[in-house]
Parts: C-alpha cells; sequence; structure tokens
C-alpha cells in the first residue's frame, strides 16, 4: 500500500502542530510528511512581548531542519508560487512540484502597515523580532529624556483589522512597570488607543474589566472604539476627528491572509473559508486550513494549535479508513505578561469566534507571570524534539489550566 502524502505549508504552530500530530497519531509507513516554509526557523511568537525589556531572543527558535528529521518529515525550505487543487500539486520558487494528497495551509497572517497611512513611517511596529528590538532602544530614550526631565509621551494604537492585539497590551502594562523601577514613570504619558468595542474584546467581558483595572491602578490613559486614520512625526490622527500628540507611537497594524490563494474560497482579507468541525476548505476535499490562514475570526496560538491537532485528526482517519470523531473545540488560551504578574485567560468561543456568555474566565497574580514563562520554554522545547505541544487528548494542557482555574 503507497503511503499518503500530506503536504503542509507553513512553520508556525499550526503547520508544526498539525505535522507533529500526525507523526505521533499514524505510522510511518501509512504517511509520507512534507513541510514547505519560507524560514528555516519557529518562532515562539508569544514570547516576543519581552523583548524590548531585555528578554532573550535565541530561545524563542526553533531550527526547522533539526526538528522535523527527527522523524522523517521531509522539509523543503522554499516559498509557494501557486495550488492546483485539481492536479494537488504545489509550486514553489526553489523545487519540483510537489504532489499531493492531502494538503494544510497553515501560512498565516501578515501585517499590512500602509493601509494606514504614515504608519510604518512614523510608529514602531510590534510584529517581528526586529520591531520589538528597536522598540527597546526607543524605550531607553524615554527613560533616558525622562529621567532628565524632559516629559514624554508613548501612546500605544491598536488599527482595526488586528488579527490579536494581545502583545501591544502586555507590553504597555510592562512598560509601565520597567519606568516606574526605574523611578521616572511620573514623567512618562501612556495613552492606549484602540479600535476594540472593547479592551481584548475578542476574549470577552472579563478581560475589559480586568484591563480596564489595570489601566486605572497604574495611569494609563486608554480608549476604545477610535479608529487610527493617520500617524504623523508629532500626532496621531483618529476617525472621531481628535488628535493625539506624542514622542513615540507604538502600533499594532492591521493584518490579512499573508498568501492569497486564487480560486480558493476566502473573505475579503484572504482568510480561507473553512468548515467548523475541521477546518477543512469549503468546497475543496482534502484541503485545510488551520491557524491564521483559515476565516477563524480570532487568531492566537493556542487556537491555532488546537485547530492543528483537529486536522490531524480528520487527515488520520481518513489514511486510516475510519470516522473522525473529534471535532475542533474553539477555546482560547492565553496569559499576557506584565513582568510583576501575569493575566490568565480562558474564554470558550462559539464556531462563529464569539465568547459564549458568561463563560470566559481571567485570573492574575504572580504566579501566571511564572506560568507565561514556563510555556515559553515548554513549547520550543516540545518542537526541538519533534513532538506536538499538546496532549494526544488535544485538550489536555487546557484540562489542566481549568483545575487551576477552579481552585
Amino acid at each position: 500500500m503507497l503511503a499518503d502524502r500530506v503536504v503542509v505549508l507553513g512553520g508556525g504552530f499550526a503547520g508544526l502542530e498539525t505535522a507533529f500530530q500526525l507523526r505521533a497519531m499514524v505510522k510511518p509507513t501509512r504517511l509520507h510528511l512534507t513541510v514547505v516554509a519560507d524560514r528555516d526557523h519557529f518562532l515562539y511568537r508569544p514570547g516576543l512581548a519581552g523583548l524590548p525589556f531585555g528578554a532573550a531572543e535565541a530561545p524563542l527558535h526553533v531550527p526547522l531542519s533539526a526538528a522535523l528529521g527527527r522523524w522523517g518529515i521531509t522539509w523543503r525550505l522554499a516559498a509557494v508560487e501557486s495550488l492546483d487543487t485539481a492536479l494537488q500539486v504545489v509550486r514553489t520558487n526553489r523545487t519540483q512540484p510537489i504532489h499531493y494528497d492531502h494538503l494544510v495551509i497553515a501560512t498565516g497572517a501578515r501585517v499590512h502597515p500602509q493601509r494606514v497611512p504614515g504608519l510604518a513611517e512614523h510608529a514602531v511596529q510590534i510584529s517581528t523580532a526586529g520591531q520589538l528590538h528597536q522598540l527597546g532602544e526607543r524605550f531607553q530614550w524615554v527613560a533616558h529624556n525622562a529621567g532628565h526631565g524632559r516629559p514624554q509621551q508613548v501612546l500605544f494604537v491598536v488599527a482595526p483589522d488586528t488579527v490579536w492585539p494581545g502583545p501591544a497590551y502586555e507590553i504597555a502594562l510592562t512598560l509601565d512597570t520597567w519606568l516606574r523601577r526605574r523611578q521616572v514613570r511620573h514623567q512618562v504619558r501612556i495613552t492606549f488607543v484602540t479600535s476594540e468595542r472593547a479592551y481584548g474584546e475578542q476574549l470577552g467581558p472579563g478581560l475589559h474589566r480586568v484591563l480596564a483595572g489595570e489601566f486605572a491602578t497604574r495611569g494609563i490613559t486608554g480608549d476604545t472604539r477610535l479608529a487610527v486614520t493617520e500617524i504623523g512625526e508629532a500626532h496621531t490622527c483618529f476617525d472621531d476627528g481628535s488628535k493625539l500628540e506624542h514622542d513615540l507611537v507604538v502600533a499594532m497594524p492591521p493584518h490579512a491572509a499573508a498568501m492569497w490563494h486564487d480560486g480558493l474560497p476566502a473573505d475579503n482579507r484572504g482568510f480561507l473559508t473553512c468548515r467548523p468541525e475541521d477546518r477543512s476548505v469549503t468546497g475543496l476535499d482534502g484541503v485545510y486550513a488551520p491557524g491564521d490562514a483559515g476565516d477563524f475570526p480570532v487568531k492566537q496560538s493556542f487556537l491555532a494549535m488546537t485547530q492543528g491537532w483537529a486536522v490531524a485528526t480528520a487527515i488520520a482517519a481518513r489514511v486510516e479508513g475510519r470516522p473522525a470523531a473529534p471535532r475542533f473545540e474553539p477555546t482560547a488560551f492565553c496569559v499576557l505578561d506584565t513582568v510583576d504578574k501575569g493575566i490568565l485567560v480562558e474564554a470558550p468561543l462559539t464556531a462563529e469566534g464569539l465568547v459564549r456568555v458568561d463563560h470566559d474566565r481571567v485570573l492574575t497574580g504572580a504566579a501566571w507571570h511564572a506560568a507565561k514563562h514556563a510555556l515559553a520554554r515548554y513549547v520550543p522545547m516540545r518542537y526541538r524534539r519533534g513532538r506536538p505541544a499538546l496532549p494526544r487528548t488535544g485538550h489536555g494542557l487546557l484540562t489542566a489550566a481549568r483545575r487551576l482555574l477552579e481552585r
């Protein structure tokens, strides 16, 4: 019997979790796995928010060649140029056409700063490691000027169509702590403006209440439902006609799909239309889009991993000719770090990405700061070993978290 050919496009959370789960679920003789990625490493993105404040970047990287090679997964360093779902072929810029029986499109999302005039020129974005290192240098100048008696104004902006603004909240709250420890916080005005209807609205009203309380306690001025329209050298404009002056703008730009696939069903930002239960692309057989490449409106690392688990379960069932019982049950789970403590959020979601009424739970405390750093070690460690981050039960990690929440 010939092995089924599974091709995974993308080396992020959704792509690697799918690949490693499949390798754990199906005998190697039944499956030939290939991962195609345009970079040679996995980056643990939830850890990036610590970079401006001196956190080390190296532990966040996982070399793909060694991780995939541990379990005989073929790796191709290449950029995808086109897909032919009729012929079941992936064409790239570096290798021969790659044929597949099952295709996983996990190419993620990409920022589009040009959609906000002046954002690319006058704001520091918080999307890449390099940008966050640059932000750290700018924060040093803010602290230096404040220490010499020159008041500073730092403005955080979350633009419309941002897929997940969590890092902006983490950095704003951490900046407050960082400045206090340098005894210059009184000289720095921190303002946080978001286009969201509520702070962290994707994860429910509980997170909004906690963040609003943190802002009030820390003296951070915040506002919601304001969409940035232009960022200038000295001021930023919003859709209600208001302007805010600043010495430094920290911006979370709009996002869209990292790749647009002609002929595949997608929304107006290029995110592929999927069936809720297994993240298979609507109208196509054997094609899946877990994580940020798909149309699930909440895009966050834990959700990407659970979608990868659901996709792997569906493909494994098809390869072995058995029913696929498990379904993708969306639950957002994350920890926002503020250095002095952490904010843990669990938010069960509907198939449309809405928080189930009165089901979201939020806890704060120093223990969750430690939990955030434990996760930053655990997930890269698992991936370095070529192992999935989620247990075989799929939601075992979430079950353990729930037990902690219930204490």
